[in-house]
């Protein structure tokens, strides 16, 4: 049986994670969150003292860190770093800078590179990122660039961390969103970009409900309603 590979790119705070989890569950799909696995390699950095910016030093230890993926009962994609879950602490807002920088270098992403590609080969994947499309599943039947306005992002960034309860001021939410678009897209290593044959589903008007409709249609329409 044919495995459908379904890549949603875009930048940080657009609702990837959120929307592509539900709508995986919705058609049956793994879910895959790929920001969380260079989260989780960010978090090693952190924890360790290393340097997220010094490529030397985060390419060095990658031979000590072990990344896996496992999925709960309730379909949450949880991360195991070297045996340990920390699902929740690669969440925290310090994290996200080390993040980001770790996953602009090379060595890391090719590091990662074959774990994302073996999923999308075994399984059904709603797969998302910032290079999916581009480079991770260049071949996936379905691209979507997912979008919206910094500040749309920055207030739904800043509820899901009062949420969590780590609230941050919206100016220094907006401040990291933009921060994090700049470094995203000026990365040498596969840079944040829309792909050629990918669909632009802006959300920045729409709520969580009308986002998820607009997605699943979008699907639906180039998988023959898979």
């Amino acid at each position: 049986m044919e495995t459908i590979r379904i890549a949603i790119d875009g930048p940080s705070g657009a609702g990837k994670s959120t929307l592509a989890r539900s709508v995986a569950a919705k058609l049956g799909y793994l879910y895959v969150d790929t920001g969380a696995i260079y989260r989780t390699i960010g978090y090693y950095a952190y924890t360790r003292g290393v340097d997220p910016g010094d490529e030397d030093a985060v390419t060095g230890s990658l031979p000590e860190i072990s990344v896996a993926l496992s999925y709960g009962e309730d379909g949450l994609q949880h991360m195991q770093l070297n045996g340990e879950d920390v699902t929740e602490e690669i969440r925290l807002p310090e994290i996200s800078r080390f993040a980001s920088a770790v996953s602009a270098h090379p060595g890391v992403r090719a590091f990662l590179l074959e774990m994302q590609r073996k999923l999308g080969r075994e399984n059904s994947v709603v797969m998302d990122g910032r290079d999916i499309g581009t480079v991770v599943l260049p071949d996936a039947q379905v691209k979507i660039f997912l979008t919206a306005s910094p500040e749309a992002r920055a207030e739904r960034r800043r509820l899901e961390l009062e949420r969590r309860g780590t609230p941050q001021p919206f100016a220094r939410v907006l401040q990291d969103i933009r921060e994090r678009d700049w470094n995203d897209t000026h990365r040498a290593a596969a840079p944040l970009r829309q792909a050629e044959d990918a669909v632009l589903l802006d959300t920045t008007d729409l709520n969580f409900e009308e986002s998820e409709a607009a997605l699943l249609a979008l699907i639906r329409e180039r998988t023959g309603g898979a």
